[in-house]
């Protein structure tokens, strides 16, 4: 039987306990239903269990017939399972029906002992003693209101009026809950007690008040309505009497007046009568439901035992499968051995003897198939490592190349290609001394591979690390590498390289940096003093010399003052590149800002050597202005510089937006443009580290502040030389610088950008 299958036979087991455990709960809460509930709720009960009768008869025929197959095709096993699903549901349903007599002529005798004569007869003697205890207590309070009526018309005879203080003392004489004068129509004229929610006790019913007006008093319960109520003492249960005032000498607007009493009939007494005529309600319903509440217990029984017996059933078939399932596997199994089939076999979870033969013979069929199977596992764990080494060495962004024992190359990755910028897979098997831009690095390498096997370097342990500088490409930029080499056994080599040229550039402008941070330090003090002494001795000497002298000193002074403001404006850009603070990132027109700075070219603008190619509607940017309108600055006024000795020279300014291949923005360009002798190689290598420059007077930290800016915002900056026609191998006729801005406003807009650039 499949895993599925016994799952399956579980899952049956659990729904028939389940239902067995509600009907046995609803068989146990018969007697304590709500009435009418069996009349209302057997039909479809009955029926619910039918349906799960009728799916276990359909699995018990399915387990049946499936059985009797297995005995008619001989398999081994069938017979021992028939035998042992017969013993078992034997078992089972011998007790059942036992069990299922015994309580059918209980179920019958106990329902006709619920309905004895005795009984009935108790409940009505006692329905009928709480009638009349409550109907004593309304005469009773009846002839106490009439015999107080009495003694108030005498007192009103004998000339004292009715009062508040005599009504409250013929309450407290009575012990009532409320004590009133009512006139004729019943309306309240003088009321003493009642409830501390009410400010006047309610008027009597007019039917009361009739039968008080013909008889001289009249008395009834009030509050018994609602039952419910009454027993949870939400409505108190009162007793309300009136009684007329035999005298007319009461003058208060109405010849007819009454007296009314109000009584609370104890709560004892009232959940007392009231418990006992529920009992005789519930009886009688009871009574009447004899038939359904039997035909209800009987049918519940009944199913209970068809129910049980069917669990019985379903258990014998799964525990004789159970039984049986280990001789199948092992008859199974070995005509599977004995076709040459030694694949895993399945064994059995028991710690019984069954169980730990079917273990046995799966560990022999194991051991078998071990050694042929090792071949295989060997082949596959060779074939997954060099995939994974291969894959590894693919996307590792270190170059790694391996060599023979005969030097030549073995293998390399993507990543050497990329570094190198060499087509090294299609050298290999060659050494790497072929590549002619190579060659020197090659020497180079062997030699600290020999050196690493003579005499390494102190910390050397069959490995070795250095850096390197090669120009593969000579017309790419110098590359720095950081080499490191090992051995690898049997006479193997590894080369593995990194390409690090942007961090020694990084180093070289944290360098900088911290050199101008001293300079500007260390030489600024004393310039002031130097110039104040000048000019100190040219005012004190000046009117004592005469001729050459005086000019001598003049001229001497002025160098010293010139010279002086030079040196204070050199250490102020060095402060400026050194101090750059943080960009304080805001929604900016790019439009707008490159517009401001050319108002301060308009001299350049109006010979047309400036010119402005502004794009339309761009997007606001996220930018720190003060920064961005010094960058822009800058790269007009290097550009401007670089064709100051040409007549026909001309700078352009521009900005376009850039799209991916989808259509949509990638970046917003700012481009300058020149006609100039563009950038020399050793510029355009080391063009953003600090003091490159081609110019003869300034520092070259100029593109370095701009580079340092342009990190903060996170835009890309390029430099190149223009050439005619694309053709590299020509002098270049003209420079651009460009930087690519990709941080955009969340919600940008014209007023947004403008209050920005202003407020910057």
């Amino acid at each position: 039987m499949t895993r599925a299958a016994r799952w399956a036979w579980l899952l049956s087991l659990v729904v028939v306990t389940g239902a067995c455990g509600v009907l046995a709960f609803l068989l146990s809460i018969g007697a304590t239903t709500p009435r009418g509930f069996f009349e209302r709720h057997y039909v479809w009960l009955f029926w619910l269990n039918a349906v799960v009768a009728g799916v276990l008869i359909l699995v018990i025929g399915t387990a049946s017939v499936r059985l009797l197959l297995r005995v008619r095709r001989a398999q081994f096993g069938s017979r021992l399972l028939l035998k042992l699903a017969g013993i078992f549901a034997l078992v089972g349903l011998v007790p059942g029906l036992l069990i299922y007599t015994v309580s059918y002529q209980f179920v019958n005798r106990s329902i006709e002992s619920w309905f004895d004569v005795r009984l009935a007869g108790a409940l009505e003697a006692g329905l009928n003693l709480g009638r009349s205890t409550l109907d004593g207590l309304v005469n009773d309070t009846a002839g106490k209101t009439l015999d107080a009526a009495e003694r108030l018309a005498e007192a009103a005879a004998s000339g004292q009026p009715v009062q508040l203080l005599g009504l409250e003392r013929l309450r407290e004489q009575l012990g009532a809950r409320i004590v009133a004068l009512v006139g004729g129509n019943g309306q309240i004229l003088m009321a003493v007690g009642g409830d501390a929610s009410t400010l006047t006790p309610d008027r009597p019913a007019p039917a009361l008040l009739r039968q008080a007006r013909s008889a001289g008093s009249a008395s009834q319960l009030e509050g018994l309505e609602d039952e419910v109520q009454a027993l949870a003492s939400q409505s108190p249960v009162r007793i309300r009497a009136l009684a007329r005032l035999p005298s007319s000498e009461f003058s208060l607007g109405s010849s007819d007046r009454y007296l009314m009493v109000v009584q609370r009939v104890p709560s004892q007494v009232v959940g007392n009568a009231l418990a006992v005529q529920t009992a005789s309600s519930e009886y009688q319903q009871r009574a009447l439901e004899r038939d359904g509440l039997r035909r209800m217990y009987l049918g519940t029984l009944t199913l209970v035992l068809i129910l049980a017996v069917f669990a019985a059933m379903l258990l014998a078939i799964t525990l004789g499968n159970q039984l049986a399932r280990p001789l199948l596997l092992l008859a199974d199994g070995m005509r599977q051995v004995a076709t040459g089939d030694l694949s895993a076999k399945p064994v059995l979870t028991s710690r019984d003897e069954l169980g730990g033969l079917t273990r046995s013979f799966a560990d022999m069929t194991d051991q078998l198939a071990e050694a042929r199977a090792q071949v295989e596992r060997s082949v596959l764990q060779l074939e997954a490592a060099r995939s994974n080494l291969q894959t590894i060495l693919d996307n590792l962004t270190a170059g790694v190349i391996v060599f023979d024992a005969q030097g030549q190359i073995e293998t390399v990755n993507p990543g050497a290609t990329r570094i190198l910028r060499l087509p090294l897979s299609a050298y290999q098997g060659r050494r790497l001394e072929e590549l002619a831009p190579l060659q020197g690095f090659a020497q180079s390498v062997w030699h600290r591979f020999e050196q690493l096997g003579d005499s390494p370097e102190a910390g050397e342990r069959g490995t070795w690390q250095d850096a390197f500088e090669l120009q593969p490409d000579p017309s790419q930029d110098t590359l720095t590498l950081l080499v490191r080499g090992a051995q690898l056994p049997p006479h193997g080599r590894l080369l593995v390289f990194d390409d690090i040229s942007e961090v020694v550039s990084a180093q070289r402008s944290a360098a900088w940096s911290e050199v101008a941070r001293r300079l500007a330090h260390e030489i600024k003090n004393p310039l002031t003093p130097i110039q104040l002494s000048a000019e100190r001795l040219q005012h004190k000497l000046e009117a004592k010399l005469e001729g050459n002298d005086q000019a001598m000193l003049v001229r001497s002074v002025a160098t010293i003052v010139n010279q002086v403001q030079a040196m204070k404006q050199l250490v102020n850009e060095f402060r400026d590149y050194a101090r750059l603070p943080s960009a304080q990132l805001k929604p900016l027109d790019l439009n707008a800002l490159a517009s401001e700075v050319l108002m301060l070219y308009a001299e350049a603008q109006e010979s047309g050597r400036l010119q402005a190619d502004l794009c339309s509607e761009p997007p606001a940017i996220l930018g720190d202005a003060t920064q961005l309108r010094q960058v822009i600055h800058n790269l007009v006024q290097n550009a401007l510089d670089a064709v100051a000795d040409r007549r026909d020279g001309h700078v352009i300014l521009r900005t376009q937006k850039t799209n991916n291949e989808a259509g949509e923005l990638r970046s917003l360009r700012l481009q300058v443009l020149d006609n100039g002798p563009g950038f020399a190689d050793k510029v355009l290598k080391r063009a953003f580290e600090p003091y490159v420059t081609t110019k003869s007077k300034g520092t070259g930290l100029g593109l370095a502040v701009v580079k340092k800016i342009a990190d903060e915002h996170g835009a890309r900056v390029r430099l190149a030389n223009t050439y005619p026609q694309a053709d590299e191998t020509q002098p270049p006729v003209g420079a651009q610088v460009s930087l690519s801005f990709s941080k955009f406003a969340t919600a940008p807009g014209p007023a947004d950008a403008g209050i920005a650039h202003r407020a910057a």
